[in-house]
């Protein structure tokens, strides 16, 4: 099936469901995902952090990203996160990737809005994409600093998605990057406000660690695409060692058996959560 535009996925009439945003790291975790999405006939976006390139440098791993949508039976849109440099995001578009998100949340309003409109003329030449953020999800993204959380303005968010020309919205609800330390303190009333003032879609990150209830919320409040990274990074970990100690005499294959059998797991549960089943 031909690659999708993020647009094509979230640009819907009801909250009834989000597309899952898949972070992976290899070509076992691509293929775990699409097994999943397969098997639930949903579609699926697959996409890589510039925060995670140090592992994964983008010029080997995008083109096998965008090999392994184009081979999934299931609409799949290949995504940037979290960028933050042009040649990052050039890179990406250069190799093909349906769409690029400009993570300018560190940038006062003014400067974020800026930067993002550079990167949507960008992608506009490719025909892609493009995520901005406004507010700050806490935790860290790769192998970035950690930061606090800085909730949504409602009217900084109205502003920036009037402005700054941008197909999808990341907006900071309470929610972190990573595992969480201790329960997060979701601002769904901020959600909603926000929902009510724009209408652009809008991204949920730092879903690892929220309950079903949570998402379920999220969701039906405006969310509609939800970004899942570490739970499938711990998923396939856990596989790996499980691996290990059953089978002490264990060989590379099967430890690549376990990623994509991990991913797969991780994947599966959470298109039930947000609603994907039979959506393609």
């Amino acid at each position: 099936m031909p690659l999708v535009h993020l647009t094509d996925l979230i640009s819907k009439p009801d909250n009834t469901y989000a597309i899952g945003a898949f972070n992976v790291s290899d070509m076992e975790m691509a293929m775990g995902a699409i097994k999943a999405a397969e098997e639930l006939h949903a579609p699926l976006i697959l996409q890589i952090a510039e925060g995670r390139l140090r592992y994964s440098p983008l010029d080997l791993l995008g083109p096998v990203m965008i090999a392994a949508a184009k081979k999934c039976s299931m609409p799949t849109a290949v995504h940037l996160d979290h960028g933050s440099t042009m040649e990052t995001i050039k890179l990406a578009l250069d190799l093909g990737f349906t769409s690029v998100m400009f993570d300018g949340s560190k940038y006062p309003l003014d400067e974020n809005i800026a930067r993002t409109q550079e990167v949507v003329k960008l992608a506009r030449s490719y025909g892609a994409d493009v995520e901005g953020e406004i507010g700050r999800v806490g935790g860290a993204e790769g192998d970035y600093k950690s930061v606090d959380v800085l909730v949504t303005s409602v009217e900084e968010a109205k502003r920036f998605a009037e402005e700054s020309g941008i197909d999808a919205m990341a907006v900071a609800i309470g929610t972190a990057h990573g595992n969480y330390k201790e329960k997060p303190q979701l601002r769904i009333d901020r959600l909603k406000e926000i929902h009510a003032a724009v209408k652009t879609p809008l991204v949920l990150h730092g879903g690892t660690g929220l309950t079903e209830e949570d998402f379920r919320t999220c969701l039906a409040n405006g969310i509609q695409k939800i970004n899942i990274a570490t739970a499938s990074y711990d998923a396939s970990a856990a596989k790996i060692k499980e691996v290990a100690a059953a089978n002490p005499q264990a060989k590379y294959f099967d430890f690549s058996d376990a990623i994509v059998q991990g991913t797969y797991e991780n994947v599966k549960k959470h298109m039930h959560i947000f609603g994907l089943e039979q959506k393609a």
